[in-house]
């Protein structure tokens, strides 16, 4: 098992990427390489960043992997919003993927404050 497999905030992050992935399957094909493609691309980035970080030699760097998977979710929260002011998504699906999207920001965070507090 590697190191990044026991954190939860990155199964989290798997789970994330499925609902995303799910939830985009209804999109329109003219959005397949539009708002599908970068919704997917920026789930899936966040728990790659998670596995990446964990295997750098400091926890500023791995607090920095961790950082710009916060910064994949914010895009699809900014994406999903589109999504929906587009009538991509309906308004429960939205509360449903921005309900998890806070749970993961609140994880990512409290990683992120971890791993700066542990490195001094």
């Amino acid at each position: 098992m590697f190191n990044f497999e026991k954190l939860e905030v990155w199964h989290e992050a798997v789970n994330f990427a499925d609902l995303v992935y799910v939830l985009t399957r209804t999109f329109p094909d003219v959005e397949r390489f539009g708002l599908t493609a970068q919704m997917r691309r920026a789930a899936v980035s966040i728990s790659s960043n998670l596995a990446e970080g964990s295997s750098r030699s400091s926890r500023v760097d791995f607090a920095r992997f961790v950082e710009i998977a916060a910064g994949s979710l914010f895009e699809v929260i900014s994406q999903a919003t589109i999504s929906k002011r587009q009538g991509f998504l309906s308004e429960i699906d939205f509360g449903k993927l921005y309900s998890v999207c806070e749970t993961q920001s609140k994880m990512l965070s409290g990683l992120r404050k971890s791993l700066l507090e542990h490195s001094a």
